[in-house]
């Protein structure tokens, strides 16, 4: 990657940081030479990567960054830009997933959905991107998921905003090549994280009494299943590290089995016979 004369340190900005793929990517990127800024919403759920970072003499700093506001993204990359006038990285990871059918699923709901996992990154991106054009040189790594390419039942919104993100990701490449920006999607599969314990389930859809529950049980039975089977975050991190070092990167990458063929499964076969495959999957029944 190049670097803007008269500079060796490389800058990186990780968004959710307190935890999972945001943690261990922060470790990864300060591990190899990345002054890391590892951003959290909440200042009080820093002290595990405070620790790893101390403990290990890391080059982390962690600063608070709320996705949802202008305010405090403009503030944070401000700052970063004020004292380093440079950013190499930014990994745009925050995010949640929120459960239920869209007829269940308020437009409160909804909107703070997309507020995090879509608009929030694209507070990021458009703070970033001064900097790296200015200097000519940056890699903007979003977080879509395997989500964001194929859709699981009872996922509508959460999927809506990750393939929101692929597509934004896809248009960008081409405007931002000329400066010299790589825009990379990373697409996980099933990780273990706090993902599954933080996901979020629709007022209305978590009543017994939604028309919807008995498929919702089936989802909640069949997600417990996958998180078995997962990948560590340490898993992604290295994905992440290994495409920001890349000369040529790719413009997405795929992390996990499950996700790869899953991905694979839906650009083989015919929609109809995809659908069959994922209602058997999820409810048993084709």
């Amino acid at each position: 990657m190049s670097l803007p004369s008269n500079q060796t340190e490389k800058v990186a900005i990780v968004t959710g940081s307190s935890t999972g793929i945001g943690f261990a990517t922060s470790l990864a990127l300060a591990r190899n030479g990345f002054h890391t800024y590892a951003t959290v919403r909440n200042l009080g759920k820093a002290k595990a990567i405070e620790d790893v970072a101390e403990e290990e003499g890391l080059p982390i700093e962690v600063m608070e960054l709320d996705v949802d506001s202008d305010e405090s993204v403009n503030n944070a990359i401000g700052k970063v830009h004020e004292k380093k006038k440079r950013i190499e990285v930014a990994v745009n990871n925050a995010g949640y997933a929120l459960v239920g059918p869209l007829e269940d699923l308020s437009m409160e709901e909804i909107r703070a959905q997309f507020e995090t996992n879509l608009f929030g990154a694209l507070r990021v991106m458009k703070a970033v991107l001064p900097t790296m054009r200015e200097n000519r040189s940056g890699t903007i790594v979003n977080i879509t998921s395997m989500g964001g390419r194929v859709a699981i039942p009872l996922d509508p919104a959460y999927h809506g905003s990750k393939f929101g993100l692929e597509g934004i990701s896809e248009s960008m490449r081409y405007e931002t090549e000329p400066f010299g920006i790589r825009v990379i999607a990373i697409e996980p599969g099933n990780i273990k994280s706090n993902f599954w314990t933080n996901l979020k389930v629709g007022k209305k859809a978590s009543s017994p009494d939604s028309p919807y529950a008995p498929r919702i049980r089936g989802l909640q039975k069949a997600a417990e299943k996958m998180s078995q089977d997962s990948l560590p975050p340490d898993e992604v991190a290295k994905v992440i590290l290994a495409a920001v070092t890349s000369e040529k990167p790719l413009p997405r990458y795929t992390v996990g089995e499950d996700a790869a063929k899953t991905i694979e499964a839906s650009k083989q076969m015919s929609d109809l016979d995809f659908q069959n495959i994922m209602r058997q999957r999820f409810f048993g029944q084709s």
